[in-house]
């Protein structure tokens, strides 16, 4: 080979080997910039954006922040009203004893103050923990105050159906008190004049005055107008009192039916052995006949009380 060809040999490799180290500057230059656009790109998402991890993160410890400052809030209102308790409790002590008062006071505000130091000392996983124990607890205590009021509704809700139940008004409308004209007790019968037990009380109405339920009940039966009571209605108040409304015209609550205290059951009327169109009403108790004027509490207060029982005891005969 002459050296003109090993020259235009050794030229050729020359510029392929130039070739090849501009396409290696080139592919390195390209992953060199796409490393840098990554890393930058890296930086700029970590900065401006969250990983999910993160954001549970995040939105935690946002939480836990909400929930400490609402702790730290009641905190701070339960602080003042212990002190203003605190300061009264104080106050009432110096007027009573006319001396300072103990020490108790200070040191428990003392403590008070100690705890709400530790508080404050925690850190915020501290201050988490606790705070899930104490709200545990007073979810805990949420759950039996609601299981207490629970019980307190139902035992005050039987106590209600129970006083609603017992007899507590007048049968019919005696707001000035005339009307009850034979009391309870022994009194003169109309027709055999000699002196027998009046197991109830009369009062004079004329035919067609409402007659009301005076507690809560079903009404048990309705004796018809063939027996000396005349047309008569008992109600069956189901704790040992039973109320009987007799000498009636017309009855509108049949037996089985339900009736709540002030219902319209019947309408007076002269019906039996009645000297006069009246309306006589007994309470029984564990089926003893006792005085129906004890039961007026309801409507009446003591001095009225006493006002119907005089009137009351001025007749001496009874109507029936």
């Amino acid at each position: 080979m002459s050296k003109r060809d090993r020259d235009t040999t050794n030229a050729g490799g020359g510029i392929r080997r130039k070739s090849r180290y501009s396409q290696w500057m080139k592919w390195g230059f390209r992953f060199l910039s796409g490393f840098a656009v990554a890393v930058v790109y890296f930086i700029v998402f970590s900065l401006f954006f969250d990983t999910p991890i993160e954001h549970e993160l995040k939105k935690s410890t946002r939480r836990i922040e909400e929930e400490y400052r609402k702790l730290e809030q009641r905190y701070d209102t339960l602080q003042q009203v212990l002190d203003n308790v605190a300061e009264r409790d104080r106050s009432v002590y110096k007027i009573l004893f006319e001396a300072e008062p103990t020490l108790a006071a200070h040191e428990d505000r003392a403590r008070r103050q100690d705890f709400r130091a530790r508080l404050e000392r925690m850190s915020n996983r501290e201050l988490g923990l606790w705070f899930d124990r104490q709200l545990g607890r007073l979810y805990q205590r949420v759950s039996n105050y609601g299981a207490t009021v629970e019980a307190e509704k139902e035992r005050v809700a039987g106590d209600l159906q129970r006083a609603l139940s017992i007899p507590a008004i007048q049968p019919v409308d005696n707001r000035i008190l005339t009307l009850l004209t034979a009391s309870f007790g022994e009194r003169v019968h109309p027709f055999f004049k000699t002196m027998t037990q009046h197991d109830g009380v009369d009062y004079s109405v004329p035919t067609g005055t409402a007659v009301f339920a005076t507690a809560d009940g079903t009404v048990r039966s309705l004796q018809t107008r063939g027996q000396t009571s005349g047309l008569s209605l008992v109600i069956d108040h189901e704790n040992g009192y039973e109320t009987v409304y007799s000498h009636l015209d017309k009855v509108v609550a049949m037996p089985g039916r339900r009736v709540n205290r002030g219902d319209i059951i019947a309408f007076s009327g002269n019906s039996g052995l009645s000297f006069a169109p009246h309306l006589h009403y007994e309470v029984r108790y564990k089926g003893k006949a006792v005085d129906p004027v004890n039961y007026f509490f309801m409507e009446l207060d003591m001095p009225r009380m006493r006002r119907l029982k005089e009137i009351s005891g001025m007749g001496m005969q009874s109507f029936d």
